[in-house]
């Protein structure tokens, strides 16, 4: 705004001046036309006859003559012993007018050209002379003399200037007012930003910003508080799992030790069967913590990008494979009664790891010899849509209370006595955890549906055409 007044004014300033100086060489232009004219066809009263005598062209010319305001009109014929000066009798609204000034007037009748400006201490002088010729003036030279004081109009065009400078200025404050007033309205939504970032902490991430509006602020709130969002369940997720961890971990590692510390005593009473004992204790815990920290890891790798990697499968070989590889968890009276054979886009790997985990929770949970049916099939959605596929593990054990049909899909929740649920090998109470894990990174879910006659049936339900990760979610 300051450039553009600055501008502005200098522009006007300049337009004013040129307007001054083309107004002033017009003037002088008219002048010298007139008394050129008046010389070529006028002639003295006196005579009849064309003017001889230079003071009498001069005072008859001037005779007829009305001047603007700062104008001077002058005549003047050098003769001996002094110059004549000739002129009208009027004011002139000037410091120091031509008239009274010899020194000036005697520099314009020298200078060689015909125009000029000429700078005085009292005021600038811009003039135009036109020489008589000598058969009308004699031995002595005279010349008619144009003189316009230009200060007043200079002055005129200053003051214009001046006040422009004034208003471009209260127009410049009352701008930067307005404009700081705008501003702070239009980033009071940052600075709110700013200030709840600086007061977020570790422990507190529950602050959000107020949303008001619809405008780019307001995406800028929106994506902020989706921001904290994320932050926040991070952070859950970060201190449930330091939780879950620690105490998972501490029941292990207490037995170990407290195995050790008696082999140490029966080290010194000589009791190998005891050292035997507790050598394949502390072994079996530390397998159990192997798996436990796999498992963990495997979890918190299904929260980053790439955890799932789909691709064309084969619905009907797949779950061939899967059942192939489950007969051999345990002696049971394994069956396939259906396979879908159809293709699905989704990772073969992960599916089988699901898969494979819900046959062995089925292992646990049921007797030598019980049935354990294993399969796949195409649904159609009840409000339509593309079919779904269906792969499912179903056990005729003690089943799940309605109770807990949530509860141990959750991390380290177990079930009621009658079941103990989900993980691999002791129950760590992570196998149902990492099963959801694996459907949802397919979009999919996991189901926990009765089998008739009793028992549980575990449904892995999954789109047959999955929709393509956002750029948020593809792999880095």
């Amino acid at each position: 705004m300051a450039v553009a007044l600055t501008t502005v004014v200098l522009t006007t300033r300049s337009i004013l001046l040129r307007d001054v100086t083309e107004r002033t060489g017009r003037l002088l232009s008219q002048e010298t036309s007139e008394f050129g004219s008046f010389v070529e066809h006028e002639v003295d009263p006196a005579t009849g006859a064309p003017f001889t005598d230079a003071r009498r062209l001069l005072t008859a010319f001037l005779e007829r003559q009305y001047p603007d305001t700062d104008e001077e009109l002058l005549g003047l014929v050098r003769e001996e012993p002094r110059p004549v000066l000739i002129r009208q009798p009027r004011e002139v609204p000037a410091p120091l007018p031509l008239h009274e000034d010899p020194a000036a007037l005697e520099r314009i009748a020298e200078a060689p050209g015909r125009t000029g400006t000429l700078r005085r201490a009292s005021g600038e002088i811009r003039w135009a002379k036109v020489p008589i010729a000598p058969a009308r003036s004699g031995d002595a030279e005279a010349a008619f003399i144009v003189a316009l004081h230009a200060d007043r109009a200079l002055g005129q065009a200053e003051d214009v200037v001046r006040l422009l400078v004034a208003i471009s200025g209260v127009a410049l404050l009352m701008t930067c007012a307005g404009g700081w007033v705008v501003a702070g309205r239009i980033l009071a939504p940052v600075r709110l930003v700013r200030a709840t970032a600086a007061q977020l902490t570790e422990l507190d991430l529950t602050r959000r910003i107020p949303l008001r509006g619809r405008d780019d602020i307001q995406a800028l709130a929106e994506t902020f508080n989706a921001m904290l969002d994320r932050l926040e369940r991070a952070f859950a997720a970060q201190r449930r799992f330091v939780d879950d961890a620690g105490h998972e971990l501490r029941t292990p590692i207490t037995i170990v030790r407290g195995h050790l510390e008696l082999m140490s005593q029966d080290a010194d009473a000589g009791g190998a069967a005891e050292r035997r004992e507790t050598v394949r204790l502390v072994t079996e815990e530390l397998d159990r913590m192997s798996r436990l920290v796999e498992d963990l890891l495997l979890l918190a790798n299904a929260e980053r990008p790439g955890f799932v990697d789909p691709g064309p499968v084969q619905l009907a070989e797949l779950t061939a494979d899967v059942f192939v590889k489950a007969r051999a968890l345990g002696e049971r009276r394994w069956e396939l009664p259906e396979a879908a054979g159809c293709e699905i886009r989704a990772d073969a790997q992960r599916i089988t790891q699901a898969m494979v985990q819900l046959a062995q929770n089925a292992v646990q949970h049921t007797g030598p010899g019980a049935r354990v049916r294993i399969g796949s099939r195409l649904v159609t959605p009840p409000g339509g849509g593309p079919p779904l596929a269906e792969l499912y593990v179903a056990d005729g054990g003690p089943g799940v209370p309605p109770g807990e049909a949530e509860l141990i899909f959750e991390r380290f929740r177990r079930g009621s006595a009658s079941r103990r649920g989900g993980g691999l090998g002791g129950g760590g109470g992570l196998g149902l955890s990492i099963v959801r894990a694996i459907a949802e990174g397919h979009r999919g879910r996991v189901d926990l549906r009765p089998t008739p006659g009793g028992g549980a049936t575990f449904v892995l339900v999954l789109p047959t055409q999955p929709p393509l990760p956002s750029p948020q979610e593809a792999p880095q």
